[in-house]
């Protein structure tokens, strides 16, 4: 069911958008970020029913949300959802996969974020096709300014929470012209990849934490260990 649903939506933006890349990555880009809204819903309704609560799993999945978002304004600043039909499509499509992807994942999470690493591993490779087939041309051009402010210029306290993959290693992206936006959004969807993989590990509940969490809980280790060192170096009285 999943490759189905995946294989529907591949079909949709590769065959209908096979010569107009910018409204193809502008629906990939609305349809994309939905999948996220639906397991923030999920697990809103779960705290507020005191089953379990994620906060940090709501971190990430929000600043998915959010990365996905700023990939859906650069596509529009680009002329991708110029044309009112490829702004219907891609939210009639959105509005079904939302509630689809409510139902799986309250049936079973694990197949809900390997829907999610399905679809990202095709937003990587579409975008890193589209950087070979185009990249001096795209070199030729202004990054968007909405590009300039997520990636350059804004709080990428946001950015850095979805790379669950690099913790204490946090990704700046260089930001010239539009071939490196593109080089951003490309890189943006591998580190979706990785997160959706480590969200299907059999101790993902336990362990997973958002990326500042985690570097929080790194740096407080290495201080009591830090500290537990010199009470065992120092002189007894």
């Amino acid at each position: 069911m999943i490759r189905l649903l995946v294989g529907i939506l591949v079909f949709v933006i590769n065959v209908v958008y096979a010569d107009r890349p910018y409204p193809r990555f502008y629906v990939l880009e609305t349809v994309a970020r939905v999948p996220y809204f639906s397991y923030l819903s999920v697990l809103h309704l779960y705290e507020t029913l005191g089953w379990w609560r994620k906060a940090d799993w709501l971190k990430i999945h929000f600043s998915e949300s959010w990365n996905e978002l700023h990939h859906l304004l650069i596509m529009e600043s680009l002329g991708g959802s110029s044309f009112w039909v490829d702004r219907l499509l891609a939210r009639a499509t959105a509005l079904i996969y939302y509630w689809i992807i409510i139902l799986v994942y309250m049936v079973s999470s694990k197949s809900a974020y390997n829907f999610m690493e399905l679809v990202e591993g095709h937003a990587y490779a579409s975008y890193d096709k589209f950087l070979n087939a185009e990249a001096e041309a795209l070199k030729q051009q202004p990054a968007p300014d909405v590009a300039l402010q997520y990636y350059r210029d804004g709080d990428l306290y946001m950015f850095d929470e979805f790379q669950t993959s690099s913790a204490n290693v946090f990704r700046r992206p260089k930001i010239d012209n539009l071939y490196d936006v593109f080089v951003a959004i490309r890189d943006d969807e591998m580190e979706h990849v990785k997160t959706m993989v480590a969200c299907q590990q059999p101790t993902a509940q336990i362990s997973l934490l958002s990326p500042h969490a985690m570097q929080a809980a790194s740096t407080l280790k290495v201080e009591l260990t830090a500290k537990t060192d010199a009470v065992e170096l120092s002189p007894s009285k």
